[in-house]
């Protein structure tokens, strides 16, 4: 294999203290590779507000940003300039960075290289609310429902056709789940194999004594579908903690019956240590891979979640013969189906099938240096193959000879 080259570009969305999660996990991981395989990557995005931040592990570093940045409240509301992001994207300069490595949820991939430049991007999801969940979230959206409504649907329809003229221009796609990557198959047209993100594994303790209690820890937005594990629980009478905050809170406090109760915003180590002894860790939204579910299983939690989309990874199924498995899969979002799932669950004791240190060694499959490793190989691999490709025509056009295209 051939050794990177250098300087590397890293490009992600944008870097703010209101965005901490699975995509900064992924890029402090790249980051971190490319510093220990190279040498530290220039840093890109469209904003920059951690820098500057103390505490930071972005702090001192040098981040080269779009407009967006001198705009308007545009590092703190950079969404709201969401009609200008692929535009702010393209500005950026990326000349002389023989490999770009982009980090991409919306526009990140959309940056421009020249043709003897490698750009590999890692691919959190196609745009969702631009293609599959266009209507639910037009539905949720007071803005979509007004008298701006037609702008809003054709300036969705035009992030769309950006979105995959800009995934032509990506020498090589990385998706975080197979779901992912048939996602990218259907809305852009590419192939893209799969790298699963990294998690933080060892935070965990998974032998702890564990009780009767299941656990629900997400952020309260609608597409979590904390509505559904609600009504579940409250059809079982089992009993339910709640973890996290967000608009459906007061809702979902009103339709919560006795033996649920909400905790709100827990810090790292209450949270950490209900998922070390609960009975089982409970999710019912559609997930591109879903960090949480694998941080349960490094605490040693089983998982009770939906069956479908990048829960099909991380998740393998008791009822579906796996060898070793560590968690219950229901195969509709729905309180009937995840009802029927926990009482079987419980009927059957299934936790004890389901032991703490099963969890652990199956979520070390997705530990941050196994992430580190396989995105190693992916990236040394596309590099030989590019050098490959130049050589082949440089000779072909010293040679004079035609020079083959793709």
């Amino acid at each position: 294999m051939s050794a990177l080259p250098g300087p590397i570009a890293l490009v992600h969305e944008w870097f703010t203290p209101r965005s901490v999660g699975g995509a900064e996990a992924v890029v402090g991981e790249l980051d971190r590779l490319l510093a220990e395989r190279a040498h530290s990557p220039r840093l890109f995005a469209l904003v920059d507000g951690e820098s500057s931040r103390p505490g930071s592990w972005l702090e001192g570093r040098s981040i080269t940003t779009s407009f967006i940045q001198r705009l308007p409240w545009g590092i703190s509301h950079v969404q709201q300039y969401l009609p200008l992001l692929p535009l702010a994207i393209e500005q950026l300069d990326l000349a002389g960075f023989p490999l770009v490595l982009s980090s991409s949820h919306l526009v990140a991939k959309g940056v421009l290289i020249g043709p003897d430049q490698l750009h590999v991007s890692y691919v959190h999801t196609p745009v969702r609310y631009a293609w599959d969940q266009m209507h639910p979230y037009l539905e949720r959206s007071a803005l979509a429902r007004g008298p701006l409504g037609p702008l809003v649907r054709l300036q969705l329809h035009q992030l769309r056709q950006w979105d995959a003229l800009s995934a032509q221009r990506v020498d090589a796609l990385v998706a975080n789940s197979r779901f992912t990557a048939r996602r990218i198959r259907r809305c852009w047209r590419r192939r893209a194999e799969v790298v699963h993100p990294p998690v933080a594994v060892d935070r965990f303790r998974w032998n702890q004594s564990r009780d009767a209690t299941y656990v629900s820890l997400c952020r309260l937005v609608p597409n979590k579908r904390v509505d559904v594990v609600v009504q579940a629980f409250n059809r079982t009478g089992l009993p339910l903690v709640v973890i996290g905050d967000g608009p459906e809170r007061r809702r979902l406090e009103a339709m919560a019956g006795p033996t649920i109760r909400f905790l709100g915003r827990c810090g790292d180590a209450e949270a950490n240590g209900w998922l070390e002894r609960c009975r089982a860790y409970v999710y019912a939204g559609l997930e591109d891979f879903g960090i949480a579910p694998v941080e349960a299983m490094a605490a040693g939690a089983p998982v009770i979640a939906y069956g479908a989309g990048g829960l099909r990874d991380s998740v393998r199924c008791l009822q579906e013969g796996e060898s070793y498995p560590t968690g219950l899969l229901f195969p509709e979002q729905s309180a009937a189906s995840l009802a029927a799932a926990l009482e079987h669950f419980e009927a059957a004791a299934l936790w004890r099938r389901l032991p703490p240190e099963g969890q652990r060694q199956w979520a070390e499959n997705f530990a941050p240096e196994r992430f580190r490793e396989r995105m190693a190989a992916v990236l040394e691999r596309h590099w030989h193959l590019h050098r490959e490709r130049l050589r082949r025509e440089g000779a072909a056009i010293a040679t004079g000879a035609s020079v083959p295209l793709g």
